[in-house]
């Protein structure tokens, strides 16, 4: 009898550990699910699946209402900035939703304006529409960089084209640019950012504001590069895998990183570089991952020559 009992604690202790281990196990596989369908080839992604915390309702609302949305995203661009916009997406947010536009010819850039929605009357609200002062007028200034630049950012753009040229690196699709960028000046291999102490470009900005049909060369003259300073400028490189089962590649990260160490011939500022895995978290457009390669703050390559 005795015997028959430790044997039966024996089995009634291993159904338990094993019931255990499946419970945990069951929950492991449910939160790789989850993870599995939030992310996607970025070869494949365009934005869709995108989300904005608690915009559920609102981005209902936001899409029964879009021709109006759209209507007042292009006003508001046209009246306060003297630009004509193309309005790629609407996607819901708290209180509101964001419509992500792009600038129709140079200088060229990617934003976003805000639009509120009262979710209790079911309205949206176009004439309290707003954007973000700071960010639309860095996205212009980003765009009027690679303007009187063109043959230094050139440079640069046949670079990175030239590594994702052998097909084991890509970069993001246009069409995820224009659905969820909104970072300002942006190309599949990089965006344009800047802090708001970069005063080179101020004078530049200001003769666009005043004039859009400004020449290239006026615009240019206009640089005051006396007050350039990398630390305020930067220009962040962007890489994934093509291949969906490929792992950041260490060999093709430290040659480009070398390379651009050595060029001379590209924009000033200051370089950071990502090289991903294949995939991308549809909500938030993001593909840098614990297992990213990295160059970037506090150590950037720094172009001031």
């Amino acid at each position: 009898m005795h015997n028959k009992t430790k044997t039966l604690l024996c089995i009634v202790g291993i159904s338990l550990l094993l019931g255990g281990c499946s419970g945990e196990s069951e929950k492991a596989k449910e939160t790789q699910t989850a993870l599995d369908d939030s992310m996607e080839s970025v070869q494949k992604y365009n934005g869709e699946g995108y989300a904005l915390p608690y915009g559920n309702t609102t981005d209902k609302i936001a899409e029964a209402n879009l021709d109006q949305i759209v209507d007042a995203g292009i006003k508001l661009f046209q009246e306060n900035y003297k630009i004509n916009v193309k309005v790629h997406n609407v996607v819901g947010a708290q209180d509101g939703a964001t419509i992500f536009v792009e600038s129709e010819g140079e200088p060229h850039f990617y934003t976003y304006a805000v639009v509120p929605i009262d979710e209790k009357e079911n309205k949206v609200m176009t004439e309290k529409i707003w954007a973000d002062e700071f960010q639309v007028e860095n996205a212009i200034k980003g765009g009027l960089y690679h303007m009187i630049f063109k043959e230094e950012f050139s440079k640069l753009d046949n670079y990175l084209e030239s590594v994702a040229a052998d097909g084991q690196v890509t970069g993001k699709t246009k069409v995820a640019l224009q659905n969820v960028g909104g970072q300002g000046f942006m190309t599949p291999y990089y965006f344009i950012s800047m802090t708001s102490e970069e005063l080179a470009i101020k004078h530049v900005y200001d003769l666009y504001k005043n004039n859009p049909h400004e020449s290239i060369e006026n615009l240019r003259n206009a640089y005051d590069k006396t007050q350039f300073d990398p630390e305020n400028f930067y220009i962040n490189i962007q890489y994934f895998m093509a291949d969906e089962e490929a792992e950041p590649n260490k060999e093709i990260f430290n040659r480009v990183v070398k390379e651009l160490e050595e060029m001379n011939s590209i924009p000033k500022g200051s370089y950071s570089v990502f090289l991903n895995d294949n995939l991308i978290d549809k909500q938030s457009a993001d593909g840098t991952k614990d297992n990213s390669l990295e160059r970037s703050f506090p150590d950037y390559i720094i172009k001031d020559y």
